[in-house]
């Protein structure tokens, strides 16, 4: 291992100041809407990387271009890069439009006293298929506005069974950046750290219905919300989804996903043959800034490893954090920090891999296990902070149907991200290690 220097990770820390810095004005003193999603990750990240070059004199600029290329070359970052453009193009193809009609199909038969019950086991579904938290939001916070309105729920009971149910479905869909990254990060497979995580988030996810349960049972119950729907187009989301639990190989999975999605969208009419190809190439498009902060923050860290920044963190993390569970907390508390600076958990476990990778190894956690934790945590904290894309997207969409609602009338109704919290650290503290793979 390299001999420890804290200086090198100072790239790390011009990175947070000036995004979280930034992002702080742009949301809270300039009052800008969607503030922190206003700076330019990757341009921050530009600069970081441009701090890190400027560090160590004593290796010349193409001494480092070499370092850096030899991190941005691995295998893992290739193989995360080519999933993400793949799950892209998938996305494109099948669209977003099956969503409403999960929800108003499964509400079609449900009594209106579980509606909200609906809203959370529905945005977990659509999540999960989708693999995305903020599509999911974007789709279905519409439907928790008409069901609060109709029904007489509360609007942060209903807004918060979504924000909840989409965060379920980003910890643990095969085609979520989240998963793509820390499966690859930590080098286990997919359907490995599905199975680890399944076993954490599912406990959470029934807590989370009994709670929300309860607390339906005791509101006044209005009429139910119909409106049509069309199941026909929510099969190659089944499709995937399946592929991915039986292990398939996410490669093969998401191309069988994006044939079946392309007949079924043109056999329905849902796409024109002449939208088709347009659709693929704004799916791939969606997934450029993650790609570009994979390859860049890949960059940054080989840089920080030969610097002797990690060694430093690793030595300081070793000093609080004692045993295999300490460890495990540790990790968890890492990526989640990282989440609280970037407000963004992808690019969470992105920069917290390559430490999480090291720690992983001394102190004997699995690969299946850093991953799920990484994951875990990350969206622990993305599912609660107030300024995360989630929670603002959320509220956005709330003002533009005419209501309103803060973030913090939002968080104490967020009952999945706690009862998350708490499976997991039952999960760290009450497992054993039974191999390192």
């Amino acid at each position: 291992m390299k001999k420890a220097n804290y200086k090198a990770l100072l790239p790390i820390g011009v990175f947070l100041v000036l995004y979280l810095g930034v992002g702080i004005v742009f949301e809270y003193v300039l009052k800008i809407s969607m503030g922190f999603y206003k700076i330019p990750i990757v341009v921050v990240f530009l600069v970081a990387l441009l701090v890190a070059c400027i560090q160590n004199p004593k290796l010349s600029f193409d001494e480092k271009l070499g370092i850096m290329a030899k991190g941005v070359g691995d295998k893992n970052i290739i193989t995360m890069v080519l999933i993400f453009m793949a799950a892209g193009i998938f996305v494109g193809v099948v669209g977003r439009s099956s969503a409403e009609s999960v929800a108003y199909f499964v509400l079609s038969f449900i009594p209106a006293r579980f509606a909200v019950l609906v809203l959370f086991v529905v945005s977990a579904f659509v999540s999960l298929a989708m693999g995305t938290s903020v599509g999911t939001i974007t789709l279905i916070t519409p439907i928790a506005v008409a069901v609060a309105n109709s029904s007489g729920f509360g609007m942060a009971f209903c807004v918060g069974a979504v924000v909840g149910g989409a965060m379920f479905g980003d910890n643990l869909s095969f085609i979520s950046d989240t998963t793509i990254a820390a499966c690859n990060g930590q080098g286990c497979a997919m359907k490995d750290k599905f199975r680890e995580n399944f076993g954490i988030a599912l406990p959470a996810a029934i807590a989370t219905m009994i709670i929300i349960i309860v607390k339906s049972l005791g509101s006044d119950v209005g009429e139910a919300v119909f409106k049509d729907y069309n199941l026909i187009q929510i099969i190659p989301y089944l499709v995937v989804l399946a592929g991915g639990i039986i292990g398939i190989n996410v490669f093969v999975v998401l191309l069988i996903g994006i044939l079946c999605g392309s007949v079924i969208m043109l056999a329905t009419g849902a796409t024109l043959a002449t939208d088709l190809l347009y659709n693929m190439g704004t799916g791939v498009s969606g997934m450029f800034e993650t790609a570009m902060v994979a390859i860049l923050v890949s960059a940054i860290c080989a840089l920080i490893e030969e610097y002797g920044g990690f060694a430093a963190l690793l030595q300081l993390i070793k000093k609080v954090f004692k045993g295999t569970k300490g460890g495990k907390l540790g990790m968890g508390l890492l990526v989640g920090a990282m989440d609280i600076a970037t407000a963004n958990n992808t690019v969470a476990i992105v920069m917290a891999n390559p430490i999480a990778k090291e720690m992983a190894e001394d102190y004997q956690i699995s690969s299946k296990k850093a991953a799920s934790i990484l994951d875990t945590f990350s969206c622990i904290f993305q599912g609660i902070i107030p300024y995360g894309a989630q929670m603002l997207v959320a509220v956005t969409v709330v003002a533009e149907l005419g209501s309103e609602i803060s973030a913090f009338q939002i968080i104490p109704n967020l009952f999945y991200p706690y009862m998350l919290l708490i499976s997991v650290l039952i999960f760290i503290f009450l497992t054993k290690e039974k191999s390192n793979n």
